[in-house]
């Protein structure tokens, strides 16, 4: 059974006063470990991980993000490994009782290497010599003021020596300053402890994700800077941080640290609860982190300018701070290999972990799993998948069935006839969908929309109708000049005794077809600012005056033109009070936005899997295409980037659950997962070729086709809902706070 982690208050507690202790420390303290390690022992950090009591990974790796950004060199990592291996209880020895007492107290401080058991090859060599323990190390961090080496050696076996005989070093400065150490043993060990490879193997992940932590914690302090700064050094006569350059740049690295932070936190969470999959997760969130932190750090860097050159500044120590820790254990070869193994190396289907959803989102996993298997498979999938995208897109058949089950409204609050599922059902549901290849049905947005804004005339007349599967909507907000700048709109609906009566044009329009168009139009041409003249209808495609042109999309579907020529809507369809419409329309998109990230990353995650079910088994040039170096690094990178993309889905559900909608965290979901369909496209070309470029019913086509054309149908993603231009200003002006 999973056990019960402690509370996120007790966390942000620990955060607090361990933040709150650096803050109150010099810098030159903060750095030299022994006017600090008292104090640290006395907070109790020298015991993390001693036992459940005193917290775990989670706390690790938030005390070390904090000792990142204070610049600590304090081997607080060191100590909490040494704990985490329980020693006591393996090895019966006064003086190991006496050490660990010590290093509790504050009295000891001691310094860990894996030697030659480490995933780095210049880590060093250690072996017992005639009962001595005989080492040269590299990468030793502290080593002019620990009191104790623990080393590991082959067997493999922890030796433990004290430095005061037999133990000289060296400093080894790196990029520029003093840093590392280079060791030398040769001395009796204290005492000697016996591991099994496995334990080491984890216990070396664990080592990895605390150094990670460390250096996420001193990118986020120096992209914390950065963005303060952007806000207030002027250039031109305005703050750098308001010119559009700077706020992507900055937009981006959010993203970037998002990720990092999201992987992180779930891999120290996994391996608290002893779930199974712990190791992949810490493989992700350390693949995810080696080359995120190291850009973000770069990017920073270019924002100070020449400020961030000068050694007086706290940017090159959190720019070195970000190396050290992410290549110290090996870089991102090693997970990069441990994830591509999971996908390539074994037999049977190999697919992401599934996330715990709670016990009423695993649950309902299973239950929709199940309907699936019976509705949606055999002959009946088989005919929908021979059809044109355009033609798969939507099926009215399967929506009324789906519709019958009531999971059209899944989070519908139970007066307007839905179930008020959570979050986590939601998304077990999207996962469910997207894994069977399910087409869509109902129509989230509009039913939103309604059901905050809509009268109780226009509740009890659309609602049910959505919620039967027999009603979908398009959204008829773009034109000609008015595409993310919805606001500009110029379509008019002029009021006409109990009508309105509407003229203009809207481009780009998808799902045409459907029963109702939700459209934007502007009632107030003299509104300023101009949004507050924006006014939304349910218009019937039905109604006169209404003429579609459709056009095919590069990606297979396709879209309309659609011109509206006096079409009289009554009064009824408007949806809110004339002029509110942006409101309207904003929070509709939001809502989709908050989602809409995650079910582009579920799609992107299944055509990974099929991708790595087709290497398994494909050849080049006689050999096995899973053993090719650069394809297994290519799906390391991939899957690592879509489990970050996965994290962001599961924060956005936490969020929606709390009943809170950030749009500046649905956007930073919605331009990671877009972009990352674009590049699996890409990779997956490289990958395999020319003929992974035939379409669909091409003889020879790879997967019938289907990864050239999601490749196709992701340029679509980072333009559709607001294109990632205007989320990354977005991010950048709501998020970090940079003016307008």
């Amino acid at each position: 059974m999973l056990r019960e982690l402690p509370s996120d208050e007790d966390r942000r507690i620990l955060q607090e006063a361990v933040r709150g202790l650096f803050q109150g420390v010099s810098e030159k303290a903060a750095m030299m470990a022994p006017q600090l390690w008292k104090q640290l022992a006395a907070q109790g950090l020298t015991q993390i991980a001693a036992s459940p009591a005193e917290g775990g990974l989670r706390e690790l790796v938030l005390v070390q993000q904090e000792a990142g950004r204070a610049a600590c060199r304090a081997p607080l990592a060191d100590a909490a490994l040494i704990n985490l291996m329980q020693l006591a209880a393996r090895a019966d020895s006064p003086s190991l009782r006496n050490l660990l007492d010590d290093l509790h107290a504050g009295e000891a401080m001691v310094a860990l290497s894996f030697a030659s058991l480490d995933h780095h090859g210049a880590s060093g060599r250690a072996e017992v010599q005639g009962g001595s323990l005989i080492a040269e190390l590299g990468f030793i961090e502290s080593a002019n003021i620990v009191t104790h080496l623990a080393v590991f050696v082959p067997g493999p076996a922890l030796a433990i020596v004290k430095t005061d005989r037999g133990v000289g070093s060296e400093p080894t400065p790196v990029m520029g300053k003093a840093g590392w150490w280079r060791v030398r043993i040769d001395a009796v060990p204290l005492v000697i402890v016996p591991f099994t490879e496995g334990e080491v193997r984890d216990l070396l992940a664990v080592a990895a994700l605390s150094e990670t932590a460390r250096a996420f914690g001193a990118a986020q302090r120096a992209f914390e800077q950065a963005v303060a700064y952007a806000g207030e050094r002027r250039q031109f006569g305005q703050p750098i941080g308001r010119f559009q350059a700077i706020q992507h740049k900055l937009a981006n690295c959010h993203i970037a640290l998002r990720a990092v932070q999201l992987t992180i936190a779930n891999a120290a969470a996994q391996y608290d609860l002893e779930a199974a999959p712990w190791r992949w997760f810490a493989a992700a969130a350390l693949a995810t982190a080696a080359a995120s932190l190291r850009q973000v750090s770069l990017e920073t860097q270019h924002a100070f300018g020449a400020i961030g050159y000068s050694e007086e500044h706290e940017a090159p120590r959190h720019f070195r701070q970000v190396h050290l820790g992410v290549l110290r254990h090996g870089g991102q070869r090693p997970p990069f290999e441990q994830l591509a193994s999971h996908f390539l190396d074994q037999d049977g289907d190999a697919q992401f972990p599934e996330y715990d959803l709670g016990a009423a989102g695993n649950a309902f996993r299973h239950e929709v799993r199940a309907w699936l298997d019976a509705h949606w498979s055999g002959e009946r999938r088989a005919r929908h998948e021979q059809l044109s995208f355009a033609e798969r897109e939507y099926d009215r058949e399967f929506a009324r069935a789906l519709g019958a089950t009531g999971w059209i409204g899944l989070n519908w609050p139970k007066r307007f006839g839905g179930q008020e599922r959570s979050a986590f059902e939601q998304l077990a549901f999207m996962e469910e969908m997207e894994r069977a290849e399910a087409p869509r049905a109902g129509a989230p947005v509009q039913a939103a929309m309604l059901q905050v804004y809509g009268t109780p005339e226009q509740q009890q007349r659309y609602l049910p109708e959505i919620l039967r599967g027999e009603a979908i909507y398009g959204m008829g907000y773009s034109e000609p000049q008015a595409g993310s700048d919805l606001a500009s709109l110029k379509t008019r609906a002029v009021r006409e005794s109990d009508h309105y009566v509407i003229n203009g044009q809207k481009i780009w329009t998808t799902t045409y077809w459907g029963e109702y168009m939700l459209l934007a139009t502007r009632t107030d041409p003299n509104a300023s600012p101009p949004h507050a003249g924006i006014t939304m209808f349910i218009v019937p495609m039905t109604t006169p005056g209404i003429t579609i042109r459709p056009s095919e999309t590069m990606y297979g579907g396709t879209f309309a033109n659609i011109f509206y020529d006096d079409v009289r809507v009554p009064d009824d369809n408007r949806i809110g009070a004339e002029g509110e419409g942006w409101k309207v329309l904003t929070g509709a998109l939001a809502t989709e936005r908050g989602f809409i990230g995650g079910g582009i990353v579920l799609k992107v995650a299944h055509m990974f899997e099929l991708l790595c079910e087709h290497i398994r088994t494909a050849e080049r040039r006689g050999s096995p295409m899973r053993r090719d170096p650069l394809v297994r690094a290519r799906i390391g990178a991939l899957a690592a980037e879509i489990e970050a993309g996965r994290r962001m889905m599961v924060h956005c559900a936490e969020q929606v659950d709390k009943g809170e909608t950030p749009p500046d965290e649905a956007a930073v979901s919605k331009v990671y997962s877009g972009e990352l369909m674009e590049r699996f496209g890409e990779t997956a070309l490289d990958l395999l070729g020319a003929e992974a470029l035939l379409s669909g019913h091409s003889p020879g086509a790879v997967l019938r086709g289907r990864i050239e054309q999601m490749l196709r149908h992701s340029l679509m993603w980072v333009i559709s809902i607001g294109t990632n231009e205007i989320q990354r200003s977005l991010i950048a002006q709501r998020g970090l706070g940079l003016p307008r």
